[in-house]
């Protein structure tokens, strides 16, 4: 079938074969399936389906076997002979071996491209989410997201944010009566989920120069797709680091993208991997803006599917939404298990060659449940289906192949080195630089005015000596400083982290490294 991506073969000895229909690949879709039931190649063969269409993918790489979409699979390889007896089983005449083109990214740079953004682009809701606040935290963290815009403070990286809290907390009495009750207590708490954050290298993700979504729509001189690649195992070991990094990318998508109506196919295709931890424990807010992206980023052209274990593990109202399905093996061993596997098999059009629930109960490695949208939007009727064998590498390429493929792009320069431009750092360390230079001009001028000119300026009661002041020189082991020399310091030691801050990150790095 032209316009199509070829999935494997159903019906009476796997003869039929299936296709997900491209005008319909942005209306979303779902893999599911227990452990080992052959999720991943599934999502590995949708990959090289649609890169050969012309259509880039983004997919989270969570155990490392998708890197192999960069490399070519073999006749040498273990499977060799299975692969190619299930291809002429299911009719894939054309199957042949071949490699694709990838490129790496990873929140961490070392796997990958580095991926950044900034805190502005992250926004309080999403970063509130990311850091488990309270509701009167994550109220704090808005009017600190508010006084950035009202003050001119570029929020671009986590020294950023962390210095517009401590001067929320200085200037907390006065901005109170203006936004409310700002407490010492939940500034607090929110420096040091910030700093459990930082220990767990996010840090590394906020800053410039930020993701250009451009570089992830592209297509090569062949007019195939780019497969973007995202190194998330040692990411999963952050969970909400996880789901917050890959909720902001498709909120991204959708702000930015222009409408294209209902295209031929899909301009981006966003494989959402372990899809469940994006909506464990998730405030509805969150969930209501995760439906409402994916409501009406369809018409952005960007098709979203999602990777779970369980198809309860998606709320109703966005599964739903999902047309295209491969349901893989579902276990039934508990009680709760039966009832998710018959509500999973009510969701399909019966075929009444076999009973739907069994087939999902009974199906091996490799194959699975699929229906997929038809003409003008109906799903088709459930089919089991064997998948069709990757023509990529099974399996992770070698860490030589994957440093080869980042060195020939031409996006290594582009993000390799990370710009810290003028922000809220600066910009508050700089006031804080000038206001002590202010007060020590003023002391000095003090000192040069006669007795009742000082009385006068200062606007005490004279009594022929003079009052000693908080801002004279004071003597200490051989060195003078003067007051503003002093709050310099001491300013400047709570924007970049004191010595004590960085001797707890040593001592207790390991008690943060596993939270």
């Amino acid at each position: 079938m032209e316009n199509s991506i070829f999935l494997g073969g159903g019906g009476e000895d796997y003869a039929t074969q299936q296709f997900l229909n491209l005008k319909y690949a942005n209306r979303h879709g779902l893999i599911a399936g227990a452990t080992g039931t052959g999720k991943t190649v599934t999502l590995q063969i949708m990959a090289e389906g649609f890169s050969n269409a012309g259509v880039p993918v983004f997919l989270a790489d969570v155990k490392g076997d998708l890197s192999g979409l960069a490399g070519s699979g073999s006749a040498d390889f273990k499977l060799h002979e299975a692969f190619t007896s299930r291809a002429e089983t299911i009719g894939f005449t054309d199957y042949s071996y071949e490699s694709f083109p990838v490129t790496f990214w990873d929140l961490f740079g070392k796997k990958g491209h580095p991926i950044r953004t900034t805190v502005s682009e992250m926004g309080p809701l999403l970063i509130s989410r990311l850091l488990e606040l309270s509701e009167a935290q994550e109220g704090i963290l808005n009017i600190a997201f508010r006084l950035a815009d009202e003050e001119g403070l570029p929020l671009l990286d986590l020294k950023d944010l962390q210095s517009l809290l401590v001067w929320v907390g200085e200037n907390r009495k006065d901005l109170s009566l203006r936004y409310g009750n700002i407490s010492v207590q939940s500034i607090g708490a929110i420096q040091r989920r910030l700093m459990v954050l930082e220990n767990q290298g996010a840090a590394e993700f906020f800053g410039e120069p930020a993701l250009d979504l451009r570089d992830l729509i592209r297509t090569t001189d062949t007019g195939r797709g780019q497969v973007n690649i995202l190194a998330a195992d040692k990411l999963m070991a952050s969970p909400r680091l996880y789901a917050t990094f890959l909720l902001w990318l498709l909120s991204e998508l959708f702000e930015d993208l222009p409408e294209v109506g209902d295209p031929d196919k899909p301009k981006l295709v966003f494989f959402f991997d372990e899809a469940h931890l994006l909506f464990d424990d998730a405030p509805k807010a969150l969930v209501d803006k995760v439906e409402q992206v994916a409501r009406l980023i369809r018409s952005k052209g960007v098709g979203v599917y999602f990777i779970t274990q369980n198809p309860a593990d998606v709320p109703e109202d966005i599964l739903g939404q999902l047309g295209n399905r491969v349901q893989h093996a579902l276990r039934a061993f508990t009680a709760k298990d039966r009832k998710d596997l018959r509500l999973a098999a009510e969701t399909y059009r019966d075929n009444p060659r076999f009973s739907t629930e069994e087939a999902i109960r009974d199906v091996g490695v490799g194959e699975a449940v699929t229906s997929t949208l038809l003409k003008k939007g109906v799903p088709s009727i459930v089919e089991r289906t064997l998948i069709r064998p990757p023509s990529s590498q099974l399996g992770p390429i070698s860490d030589a192949l994957r440093n080869d493929v980042m060195a020939a792009s031409d996006l290594d320069t582009k993000y390799r080195d990370t710009v810290d431009r003028r922000s809220a750092f600066e910009i508050l360390k700089s006031r804080a630089e000038q206001a002590a230079e202010d007060a020590e001009r003023l002391e000095a001028k003090e000192d040069n005015m006669s007795a009742p000119d000082r009385e006068f300026a200062s606007g005490r009661r004279y009594n022929g000596s003079r009052v000693g002041k908080s801002t004279s020189r004071r003597v200490g082991r051989g060195s003078q400083k003067t007051f503003g020399e002093q709050m310099t310091q001491m300013v400047v030691k709570e924007l970049t982290g004191t010595t004590g801050r960085k001797l707890v990150r040593g001592i207790l790095g390991g008690l943060f490294k596993g939270r």
